[in-house]
């Protein structure tokens, strides 16, 4: 088989590193891909969100089965695209990745289907906005309701900076048209967990459980990231929690989605706040979370690309995914600055001195005249697997300090 993986960030580096493991592959692309996906791929220099460039790439090819990383691609219709023209390619369609693409979208559905969320608002206004923080107390959450690359969500403490972030997003347009519309809703106290499902028909089939850390200091201060750092299982995730989710969360939204007519078959994300034993819908993504799948692939004992056929052709069961006892832990290594503004293009030392154990998956890197370089916010994710998650952070946290480069940062007390 001939494998294209569509995205260039770490979570599409530990996809390919997952998938290379299958003997059903001969050859795998990716695109554009970076530093770390060329060594168990050949990188095309398409970018993700170029999806007549990546069809007829696959088309010329003869590709297989397209895996697509990244939200972008997946809310501009690149799996309706692709299947109009016959190509077996794994994420929801156009219709269903909605479930990201846009925040009121996905709240309509946690109503309509009594799915335990946050209280909530919609607004494409200013002046209603503004007249809607009155119904709301501080803190509270400010969404911008497109794909925003991470970048607009807001918590606000007071109505001074809840005017100051609605301002920026439906008047001076910050976001352009993913900032049409805002949604305002109450902020959720509790402990935060990720849950990622395969669906197929459907039918949802839970991973293991995971943690990523979206503040970018130690001690879950700071602005929020994209995720820098994460591990699985989660110890939050008891029997008991597990059957709530199952019975209040997972049953509707299958529920959902037949009511609807959708037919979603990828991955679904489901971002969770528990408070006590309650959970709660933070957010959906339509794809694999990152740096989520940085710990949870190395945990998968079966056959990555079996589970994606299977689930393209909806004969996905349970028990066609087997796990690793073994805990996983990553920390994500990142420029200085990052989620703001920061530089690029430094050389990367070390990275070829680390422990056999260590799996390392290249978020934003690339190779320039024989040297690895910086590419980006996140730069690498030191992982590991160990029998206990304590000897997983041990292990990583030893190797970090074997990697240099201008400005590197990272947080102290991921899986503490």
């Amino acid at each position: 088989m001939k494998v294209l993986v569509v995205g260039s960030g770490g979570r599409e580096h530990a996809l390919c590193w997952k998938i290379a493991q299958s003997n059903k592959v001969d050859k795998i692309y990716c695109a554009p891909g970076n530093g770390g996906t060329r060594l168990v791929a050949e990188n095309v220099d398409i970018q993700a969100n170029d999806i007549e460039g990546l069809l007829d790439f696959a088309l010329k090819n003869k590709i297989d089965l397209t895996v697509v990383g990244p939200e972008e691609p997946l809310v501009l219709g690149i799996v309706d695209k692709f299947e109009e023209k016959r190509l077996k390619i794994f994420g929801p369609d156009k219709e269903c990745a909605q479930l990201e693409g846009s925040k009121s979208f996905a709240k309509n559905f946690m109503e309509k289907y009594n799915i335990p969320t946050a209280k909530y608002r919609t607004y494409e206004d200013y002046e209603g906005a503004i007249k809607a923080l009155e119904e709301f107390s501080f803190p509270l959450v400010i969404k911008a309701d497109g794909l925003c690359l991470g970048k607009g969500v807001e918590i606000v403490e007071t109505k001074e900076k809840a005017t100051r972030v609605l301002e920026d997003i439906l008047k001076n347009k910050k976001f352009g048209k993913e900032g049409d519309k805002v949604v305002i809703e109450e902020f959720l106290h509790g402990v935060e967990g990720s849950l990622l499902c395969f669906v197929s028909g459907n039918k949802l089939i839970p991973m293991e459980s995971a943690k990523d850390y979206k503040k970018a200091y130690d001690g879950d201060e700071g602005p929020n990231t994209g995720g820098v750092g994460a591990f699985s299982p989660s110890p939050l995730f008891t029997e008991g929690l597990n059957k709530r989710i199952k019975e209040e969360i997972l049953s509707r939204i299958e529920e959902g989605l037949e009511k609807e007519g959708l037919n979603y078959k990828g991955i679904l994300y489901i971002g969770l706040m528990i408070t006590g034993e309650e959970p709660k819908v933070l957010e959906f993504n339509a794809r694999f979370g990152d740096p989520e799948t940085e710990v949870l692939l190395p945990r998968l004992e079966s056959d990555i690309v079996d589970l994606f056929l299977k689930t393209i052709d909806l004969t996905l069961e349970p028990k066609d995914m087997v796990w690793k006892k073994e805990s996983s832990l990553t920390v994500v290594l990142t420029s200085e600055g990052y989620p703001l503004s920061y530089e690029k293009g430094f050389e990367i030392k070390g990275h070829d001195e680390l422990d056999e154990s260590i799996i390392l998956f290249h978020n934003g890197t690339k190779y320039d005249e024989g040297k690895l370089l910086t590419n980006g916010g996140r730069v690498l994710s030191v992982t590991a697997l160990a029998p206990s998650l304590d000897e997983a952070r041990d292990l990583v946290y030893a190797n970090v300090d074997k990697i240099s480069f201008k400005g590197m940062f990272y947080r102290k007390d991921i899986g503490k």
